[in-house]
C-alpha cells in the first residue's frame, strides 16, 4: 500500500528540488506556501465559473505556471538551471496583455472599492490579496538567494489581473462597486 504519509517531515525539516532539507520555518517554504494557497484560490475561482467559460482555459494555463514557478522557487538559486521547470519568456507580457484586455471592458476606477459584490468578485479579490502576500514572501527570499525577477513580476501582475477581473464581474453581474472613498478625497479639518 502507498500511503501519503513519509514521516520525514516529524521534525520540523523538510525536502527542496535538490534533494536538500530545510527548517520548515524557512522563508523558501513560506513563500511557496503563499503561491500554492494562490493556486488554490485560482482553483476556486475556476470552479466557480461556468464550464466553457472564455476565462476558464487562461485560468488553468495560470494554474500550471504557478506550480513551474514553485518548483523554481523550491531551488536553490546556483541549481535552478537543472530545474526542468522553466517559465515562458512571454509569460509576463502575455498576462499584461490580458489585464489590458479585461481592462479595456470596464470603466475607469474613480474610487477605492471594498471587496465583495458578489461571490465569484469575492474569492477574486481573496486571489488578488494571495498573491499580495506571495510577492512580499518572494521578496524576503530574494534578500537572501536571487529569485528570478520574471517570477517577481508574474506575481505582482496577477494580483492586478484578479482585481480588474472583480471589477469585470461586478460590472458585467449588474452589480455595483461599492465604494469606500473617491480618489483624491481629503478628510475635512476640525
Amino acid at each position: 500500500m502507498n500511503r501519503i504519509y513519509t514521516r520525514t517531515g516529524d521534525k520540523g525539516m523538510t525536502s527542496i528540488h535538490g534533494g536538500f532539507r530545510v527548517p520548515k520555518t524557512d522563508i523558501r517554504i513560506e513563500a511557496n506556501g503563499s503561491l500554492d494557497e494562490l493556486n488554490v484560490a485560482v482553483g476556486a475561482i475556476r470552479t466557480s465559473l461556468p464550464s466553457g467559460h472564455m476565462w476558464q482555459t487562461r485560468l488553468r494555463e495560470i494554474q500550471l505556471n504557478l506550480m513551474a514557478l514553485m518548483s523554481l522557487v523550491a531551488t536553490l538559486s546556483e541549481q535552478r538551471v537543472h530545474n526542468p521547470n522553466q517559465l515562458s519568456a512571454t509569460l509576463v507580457r502575455d498576462l499584461e496583455c490580458w489585464i489590458d484586455d479585461i481592462n479595456s471592458q470596464c470603466t475607469p476606477p474613480d474610487s477605492f472599492i471594498l471587496p465583495g459584490g458578489t461571490p465569484l468578485a469575492t474569492l477574486m479579490h481573496q486571489a488578488r490579496v494571495t498573491a499580495r502576500r506571495a510577492e512580499r514572501n518572494l521578496w524576503r527570499l530574494d534578500d537572501l538567494d536571487p529569485v528570478p525577477e520574471n517570477i517577481l513580476r508574474y506575481i505582482n501582475r496577477l494580483s492586478d489581473l484578479f482585481f480588474i477581473m472583480s471589477r469585470h464581474e461586478l460590472q458585467h453581474s449588474g452589480c455595483r462597486e461599492e465604494v469606500w472613498r473617491e480618489f483624491g478625497y481629503k478628510r475635512k479639518q476640525k
